[in-house]
């Protein structure tokens, strides 16, 4: 099955949706939700399946990125596929009908970026059917998986034990922690502001975290959480549930009363959350792509780039894993060119 996202129906959306959430690499980002979310800010996106479209077998939510001068487009699946790697005929199958379908929205390439950890079968699979490891990187290839299973006391202590003091001293401080409502992303978006100036990154645009908010609240998946201080708002984060996986995507923290913790505070109440919906993984969401034995190595001395989000996130206990990354495969020669004028778009 192949739907554009101006075709897709609700009985298709809610079979793939359901999908996602029993795969083990399902992910937001191959969500109906998400295709809609980024169709509203400049992409168009597919729905491709392969079987019956009440029980797929495998498929992918495909996004495109239109080129200048209304050359063609990039599509782009992000963290998919979802299928078997191990199932070499299920995923030629799928990527055959991928191809097909992105060739019909002038696809000048089709980039992978699949959870799918670095070593396994998708990298086997994928250099077999005309992939190559892109050098580029969207989605963050390194991540913390925390693991929600024990009970809270257990999450606790298997944390370092400094951020284990700065979440009871934001309670014993009077931290208060509260989810929010869409009537909040303006405090949220504020705070996003002042972090993306201070740490100097871009961030999007209110309207941009308002729809995320929405569409992702009409499903139930997703909480806003605001820590507070005598009703001053000081940090505040967005969290998202599908299926048993959550992930922190987006954080934000006032210059203000930094000293009161309230970062930690807000994290911990969203795993909390996280739990009470019957997740067991809490993915953190982007460190430096080094190796485990690099990354604890400079643990305590880097402080450029991600590092810094790295020692608070590694605080918080996890995992770290690393995802095969980014593969592209070119659809025509001239595919260079248009590379260079995706990346020059932004």
């Amino acid at each position: 099955m192949a739907l554009s996202g101006d075709q897709v129906r609700l009985p298709e959306t809610a079979a793939w949706n359901a999908y996602v959430a029993r795969h083990s690499a399902g992910n937001l980002l191959q969500t109906s939700q998400w295709g809609t979310l980024k169709s509203e800010f400049g992409w168009d996106w597919d729905l491709v399946t392969v079987g019956d479209p009440e029980t797929p077998r495998a498929g992918a939510m495909v996004l495109y990125r239109r080129l200048p001068l209304k050359l063609g487009t990039i599509a782009y699946v992000p963290r998919g596929p979802l299928v078997d790697w191990a199932d070499t005929s299920l995923v030629r199958e799928l990527l055959d009908r991928v191809h097909q379908v992105v060739r019909r929205r002038r696809a000048w390439a089709c980039w992978l970026e699949p959870e799918a950890l670095d070593g396994t079968q998708a990298v086997v699979a994928l250099a077999a059917l005309g992939y190559g490891p892109s050098s580029r990187t969207i989605q963050p290839r390194s991540t913390i998986l925390v693991d929600l299973v024990p009970d809270e006391d257990d999450i606790l202590k298997a944390m370092k034990s400094k951020t284990r003091y700065n979440i009871r001293l934001a309670a014993r401080k009077g931290v208060t922690v509260r989810m929010g409502t869409v009537d909040d992303i303006d405090v949220f978006y504020s705070l996003m502001t002042e972090t993306g100036e201070r740490d100097a990154f871009g961030v999007h645009t209110a309207a941009y975290y308002r729809r995320s908010f929405e569409l992702f609240d009409a499903q139930g998946q997703v909480g806003l959480f605001l820590a507070e201080y005598e009703g001053e708002p000081l940090a505040g984060i967005l969290a998202f549930v599908v299926g048993k996986k959550a992930w922190y995507i987006s954080g934000a923290s006032s210059n203000r009363h930094r000293n009161l913790m309230p970062a930690y505070a807000v994290q911990w109440a969203a795993m909390q959350w996280a739990k009470s919906r019957g997740c067991t993984v809490y993915d953190l969401w982007g460190i430096p792509d080094a190796d485990e034995a690099t990354l604890e190595a400079e643990f305590t001395e880097r402080s450029d780039e991600l590092w810094g989000v790295y020692r608070f996130k590694r605080g918080f206990g996890g995992q770290v894993v690393r995802y095969v990354g980014l593969w592209e495969r070119a659809l025509t020669p001239l595919y260079p060119l248009a590379a260079r004028f995706y990346d020059r778009a932004g």
